[in-house]
């Protein structure tokens, strides 16, 4: 239940932001640059918390930091 209203959700934001995104293409170039580093940058961070919270640990590299803590 939580995943269909998060996907129409998510839907719904991606309809408003092309939208605006419509708008602003048709402006100057120095906007339209800002507008996708900005969407860029927003995309890699919303990427990496998604892959964060997926993908386990790896394990090795936890031992290695507690080690290096106990020292």
């Amino acid at each position: 239940m939580f995943l269909k209203v998060g996907i129409k959700i998510l839907f719904l934001i991606t309809e408003i932001f092309l939208g605006f995104y419509s708008l602003v293409v048709s402006e100057s170039l120095l906007i339209k640059f800002i507008f996708f580093a900005v969407t860029a940058a927003i995309i890699a961070f919303g990427m990496l918390k998604t892959i964060n919270k997926i993908l386990p640990a790896d394990k090795s590299l936890v031992d290695i930091q507690a080690e290096e803590k106990e020292k």
